[in-house]
């Protein structure tokens, strides 16, 4: 009983009904029905939300469901930034380069940055966002698109991508100042996606290459990639959130601007429920029981469809003692 306690800050009691303001995991005694019964994670879904301003694909974006930004994209390789607020997308200052395919990483709408892309070339140009303008900041090493961007303005990855025609395994570290080559992928890629709290610690999945497409998982320690297990389904061109590589989310993408949605346990993949609106090249934000979806190729052409994902607990559930 101690041991509970310790755990979770309270005792197991009994109840004559569902105690009110459980905590996930918490343990009691139904006293009605005469069994022992716990609080469980919820099963998540999807929920329409309030449109983008303007459709677009392959923007760069992140933060959280009540603070996301969305930058660049297509069409036009544009300059256009909104910010979420967690009710409607507002145009807030834009891009000095306008680009698409391009990473993200940043945890809120305040402080970001973005890094390379797409715009007429493929680009090394990073930029950092400060909660109201970009600065220009010290580029890339290795120019490219469709990438992977972990972690936060201060400590971001950047994994794999396209360079001029080349799936590259290249991976480098941003430390606040300046990119640095550290550990490449075990398999090069690009239309990868990933989630990561900082530069020592990422999850990165799926993407293609000449050779084929993939459902690769690779997780990131600090020093090197690790391939573990895969997502269930081959996917490219989709969106991830998350905050750290024990957890994540993956949603839509192709072949065939799917509504796929997984969830990744830092052990293994788990197909959950569907976005509303089938899409590839969207953007996402927000973390495995408060998500984000927005914009992107849906079948029809782009969407300014955005979309909520919230994971409650779920009623109390039985043990089973048998």
């Amino acid at each position: 009983m101690s041991e509970y306690k310790a755990i979770h800050g309270v005792k197991i009691r009994d109840y004559t009904t569902d105690p009110d303001n459980l905590i996930l995991g918490q343990v009691w005694f139904d006293k009605t029905n005469k069994v022992l019964q716990f609080q469980a994670e919820g099963a998540g879904a999807w929920a329409t939300g309030n449109a983008v301003n303007a459709a677009r694909q392959l923007p760069g974006s992140g933060g959280l469901q009540t603070a996301a930004l969305m930058t660049g994209g297509n069409p036009g390789s544009t300059v256009n930034n909104e910010s979420y607020n967690g009710t409607s997308w507002t145009e807030v200052n834009n891009l000095n380069t306008g680009r698409h395919g391009h990473a993200f990483a940043g945890l809120n709408s305040t402080a970001a940055i973005v890094f390379t892309g797409y715009s007429n070339a493929y680009v090394a140009i990073t930029e950092l966002w400060d909660g109201t303008s970009f600065s220009e900041v010290n580029d890339m090493n290795t120019a490219r698109g469709t990438l992977a961007g972990t972690g936060i303005s201060t400590s971001a990855l950047a994994t794999g991508g396209n360079a001029s025609g080349s799936a590259t395994a290249a991976n480098e570290l941003w430390n606040g100042t300046s990119w640095t080559e550290v550990g490449d992928l075990n398999l090069a890629r690009w239309e990868i996606m990933g989630v990561g709290a900082s530069n020592t610690a990422a999850v990165v999945f799926g993407g293609q290459s000449p050779g084929g497409t993939y459902n690769n998982t690779e997780t990131w320690n600090g020093t090197a990639w690790t391939e573990v297990n895969n997502l269930n389904a081959v996917r490219t061109k989709g969106a991830a959130c998350g905050a750290n590589s024990s957890g994540a989310l993956c949603f839509g993408g192709n072949p065939g601007k799917t509504a796929n949605n997984e969830s990744w346990n830092g052990t293994s993949w788990t197909e959950v429920n569907n976005l509303n609106v089938a899409r590839a090249e969207l953007g996402g934000a927000g973390t495995v029981t408060a998500g984000l979806a927005f914009s992107g190729e849906a079948p029809g052409g782009n969407t300014t469809a955005s979309e909520e994902w919230n994971e409650p607990f779920d009623a109390a559930q039985e043990f089973d003692l048998s």
